[in-house]
């Protein structure tokens, strides 16, 4: 029997994967890989290759979506098979339904985690990862939901963080930015008229999370949107009740204005 080991490759480069995963690759007949679910801005196939004497085979969304993955599970039914994912593995719902239905088939299934934007993010902030609430996507504008502006008004009430996920398109080469994020929840405030995203709401941008050189910048809506993120990808957090620690944090860390101490509660 084979087996199908899912890698995760962290956040920026091929330099993010642990030397766990590494060894997992190197021992593996065949190794896949899939860069849609997420964009990492300084990955090299090329340098990957020549570090772990492998060859790479991509595969896409419509292979591992519409086609179920048939050409990874094909190669895992009678050797080892690696699938390099950006980030952590199992985070993309695509990658757990593969491993489901490997295991439907009796293929044994390992995971090598690595770097997530959900503690990277966290950590970037300086706020507390027990303070934050239900996670919340913001699709592209054409996919336009009130979804996120929900979320964020619960975890705000129950006085928790929240962690928003922008849409990409990594195929495409399409992200969306901060900006983008912050407009369409402005313009859903405009109709609900609830007070949860104003202009006067403190929020968390976030760009290149494990980059050598993130942008992490805490202000106001208003001001974020002036705020120049620079290169994708990007992640927007609104904290809830800020302990005063989190507050020095958010000052300190991410550039929050003074003020902040007095959001203290």
């Amino acid at each position: 029997m084979g087996e199908l080991v899912f890698v995760g490759l962290g956040l920026h480069d091929e330099n993010g994967i642990s030397l766990k995963g590494l060894m997992e690759v190197k021992s593996a007949e065949s190794v896949f890989i899939e860069l849609y679910t997420s964009l990492l801005p300084n990955f090299s196939i090329k340098h990957f290759e020549e570090v772990s004497g492998k060859k790479l085979w991509v595969v896409s969304r419509r292979e591992l979506e519409d086609e179920n993955g048939e050409a990874v599970l094909k190669e895992a039914e009678s050797s080892k098979a690696v699938l390099l994912v950006p980030g952590d593995p199992l985070i993309a719902t695509t990658h757990v339904a593969l491993r489901l239905e490997a295991e439907k088939r009796g293929i044994k299934t390992r995971v090598i985690h690595g770097a997530s934007i959900v503690s990277a993010a966290m950590g970037l902030s300086g706020l507390h990862n027990y303070k934050f609430g239900k996670s919340v996507t913001i699709p592209f504008p054409e996919h336009f939901s009130e979804t996120p502006y929900d979320v964020i008004a619960e975890n705000l009430r129950l006085g928790l963080h929240t962690l928003c996920l922008l849409d990409i398109d990594a195929e495409e080469k399409r992200y969306l930015s901060i900006r983008e994020a912050l407009e369409m929840l402005l313009k859903v405030e405009e109709k609900r008229k609830r007070g949860v995203i104003t202009g006067e709401r403190l929020a968390v941008g976030i760009a290149r999370a494990g980059s050598h050189n993130p942008t992490v910048k805490a202000d106001f809506a208003e001001e974020l949107l002036r705020y120049d993120f620079r290169e994708p990808p990007y992640t927007l957090i609104f904290p809830g009740k800020l302990h005063f620690m989190e507050a020095e944090a958010l000052i300190a860390f991410a550039g929050a204005p003074l003020t902040v101490r007095k959001m203290v509660q």
